[in-house]
Order: C-alpha cells, then structure tokens, then sequence
C-alpha cells in the first residue's frame, strides 16, 4: 500500500557533501569523545575512599623496663659515638592525615645526639625524636 504522504523534504541536500568550516578547526578525535563520558557526581570520592583504606598503626608506648633497655642504649651509643657505629633504628612516624602512623627502620651512622632538642641526627639527614624510638641496635 503506498504512502499517502511520501516527503521528499530533503532531497536537495541529502547528497551534499560534508560541510568543513573555513573558519573554525575541527574538534580533535579524543575531545569529541570526552563530551560523552560519564559525568562524575562524586568529584573526590575515590580519592576519599583510598585514603580510608589506607592502614595506619597505633604509637607503642613503652613500659618502664623498655624505656630502660633504651636508655643504657643511648648511654652506649654516646659512649661509642666518636668511633662512629653504624647503628640500626626503630622509630614512629605520626600520620600526617590520620590517626595512627608507621613504624620504620633505618641503618647508618648517627651524626649527633641533641639532648637539648631530644633527636638523634643520622649521617643521610633525618632528625629522629627521642619519643618516637621504639629500638636501636648497635
């Protein structure tokens, strides 16, 4: 049955070739695909969800025969410290974000102690507290 009202609207330009601007360039391939990704609603949450992922631990505090122990070690330490002893070190570093932190170890030469400030300097630069020294090894 035919159509009782066949339109032929466009057929004077259905065969056209495809109009380019002479005036404005075409839109790059990877730009014209990102006007159609998905809109992100959450800006930030991935990033908040890997943070509360990440694990810290608590600060050990040390009981009284611990603090001992490390204490004759800083005195031995002291001692020796002229003759330049690589020593081994258990230290906190507190979370910048969040509760908690890390325990590290390092080994190298101490550079000096500050019983003033209460840090051992090592040799590479870092500046230990007192507080924060879990163990040391000489």
């Amino acid at each position: 049955m035919p159509l009782l009202h066949e339109s032929h609207k466009y057929d004077d330009i259905i065969n056209l070739p495809h109009h380019v601007s002479k005036f404005h360039p075409q839109m790059d391939i990877m730009d014209r695909a990102a006007q159609f990704s998905p809109f992100a609603a959450l800006t930030g949450y991935e990033a908040a969800a890997r943070e509360t992922q990440r694990l810290t631990q608590p600060k050990v505090e040390l009981d009284e025969s611990e603090k001992q122990l490390l204490d004759e070690k800083f005195h031995q330490l002291e001692a020796e410290l002229s003759k330049g002893p690589v020593i081994t070190v258990t230290y906190f570093v507190p979370d910048k974000r969040k509760e908690g932190g890390a325990y590290r170890t390092i080994s190298g030469k101490v550079k000096k102690i500050d019983y003033f400030k209460k840090t051992i300097q090592m040799e590479q630069g870092e500046l230990l507290p007192f507080d924060d020294i879990s163990d040391i090894q000489l």
